[in-house]
């Protein structure tokens, strides 16, 4: 059996390869090292690549990717483009030729670091020039382009400046040309190897119903949608699944619905997609997920994948607990709705059963009856600012009315239990109390020991209690 895509218009097929095999890993033992490995888990950006698919507003697009966490299973029908292959009607036929390329063959981005002295060792170079090549088709290149891509040498200012320059010229070339035409519909796929050692099996179906049936076929397969955390278990960890059932070509699990009472987000709807189509809905939402790592990981990462690993880390869960999100699941027994509150139920522990999934999250957008406004925020405390994990992640909902007195709170917290939990003694304390600072001095106490959390490298428990309090307390000073 054979996995198939393009890698800067080449067609390219590979068999008894393992389908977990990270691109990045194939990309460079194929001879096409333009793509290189810094760090290995997301955070660098110099493995930076382009694939070719379904952008927020439906239309293909090209997307900027970790190639470090993804599996090459998940390849399987896409257009992969990298630094090597972007020159200017010269996409090289054979990774081992290396033809010269002049400086009118230079993409409009390779031009741009070039003019600028936006390269000076070059081994971050090909992640930034994919990045922006990417932005550069959205007509959004800008400091945020970058933001998941390290550089030590130049200071990001020459960087910034090429990002500057290219976001004034007009993408109309061959590559532009390409998305008119381009094909973002992943077919099935059923692939095995068949060489001496362990069999591995890589599935893609596209009916939520196949999902299903092969979990009965192989209760112990692994579900994997962007891969963001799998990867990382994969390449640094060396864990092995023997078998792997990819949700990205399910439509179903990558719709968003809206109506007057509730949004709807499909579990394998990649993250950047809720930035580009909710962040006027859900403020909250927004700033959380604008703090969840960088564009790379986004572009890949999910919502039900950031509930389903069941991280107490997670950046999301504390957003969804604030917004009293539902989770839907199907399985053998048919479909259910479940609160998000009641997921969770021990460290890495949820209420999923065997053979079920996570289908989508439904988020109510009605206010509390009475409301005169709802306040609404959220926090990450990290030891980056950007594309790092939370030491302590909060959310909170709070609607009050003419009166300024609380209808209605939800507190939700990341990084002080086991699991994503809500305050519910605090938010029962405030519920009735006036929207002022006396409640909140009355309070800090309760919020002071709703939590147990543990110490760890990045924070002390009494740290991870501080916070707890002070960022409430900082919500208040926001809004107050």
């Amino acid at each position: 059996m054979q996995l198939s895509f393009t890698v800067n218009g080449e067609p390219v097929s590979v068999k008894d390869v393992s389908p977990a095999m990270t691109l990045l890993e194939y990309l460079r033992l194929s001879g096409r090292s333009g793509t290189k490995e810094g760090c290995g888990d997301g955070d660098c950006g110099a493995c930076t690549v382009a694939l070719i698919g379904e952008g927020a507003n439906g239309q293909p697009h090209y997307q900027a990717v970790n190639s470090c966490l993804i599996p090459l299973g998940a390849i399987a029908g896409r257009q992969v483009l990298t630094a090597d292959g972007i020159t200017q009607g010269h996409i090289p036929k054979n990774a081992f030729v290396k033809e010269p390329v002049t400086a009118d063959q230079l993409h409009p981005v390779q031009a741009a670091m070039v003019e600028t002295g936006g390269s000076q060792c070059g081994y971050c170079t090909p992640g930034f020039v994919m990045s922006l090549f990417a932005a550069y088709y959205d007509g959004t290149p800008n400091d945020l382009s970058v933001e998941g891509n390290l550089c030590r040498c130049t200071g990001y200012i020459p960087i910034r400046r090429a990002a500057q320059l290219v976001a004034a010229a007009a993408p109309q070339d061959t590559f532009a040309e390409q998305l008119v035409s381009a094909s973002t519909v992943l077919s099935p796929l059923a692939y095995t190897t068949q060489n001496n050692g362990p069999s591995e099996q890589f599935y893609r179906p596209t009916q939520l119903s196949e999902v299903l049936n092969l979990l009965q076929q192989h209760p112990d397969a692994t579900l994997v949608a962007g891969a963001t955390d799998l990867g990382l278990e994969m390449s640094w960890h060396r864990q092995h699944y023997p078998t792997l059932i990819s949700l990205e070509a399910i439509a179903e699990l990558k719709q968003i619905h809206q109506t007057e009472d509730y949004v709807e987000i499909g579990a394998a709807v990649p993250l950047s997609h809720i930035e580009a189509n909710l962040h006027s809905i859900f403020p909250s939402l927004d700033e959380m997920i604008h703090w969840f790592a960088a564009r790379q990981v986004r572009n890949r990462a999910t919502l039900g994948g950031n509930i389903g690993t069941a991280s107490p880390i997670g950046d999301l869960p504390p957003v969804l607990l604030s917004l009293d999100a539902v989770l839907k699941l199907a399985g053998p027994g048919g479909e259910r709705r479940l609160p998000l509150a009641n997921f969770f139920t021990g460290y890495r522990q949820t209420e999923l059963q065997p053979g079920e999934v996570i289908v989508s999250v439904q988020i109510p957008k009605a206010l509390t009856l009475g409301t005169e406004r709802r306040l609404s925020q959220s926090y990450k405390i990290g030891k980056r600012g950007t594309d790092d994990i939370s030491i302590v992640a909060a959310a909170f909902v709070v609607d009050v009315d003419s009166g300024n007195q609380i209808l209605h709170a939800r507190l939700g917290y990341g990084g002080v239990a086991a699991t994503p939990a809500r305050a519910i003694a605090a938010e029962s304390f405030l519920v009735g109390k006036p929207w002022n600072d006396d409640t909140i001095q009355a309070v800090k106490p309760i919020l002071q020991a709703a939590f147990t959390p543990l110490t760890d490298l990045r924070g002390s428990a009494e740290y991870r209690k501080r916070l707890v309090v002070n960022l409430f307390e900082k919500f208040f000073v926001e809004f107050s």
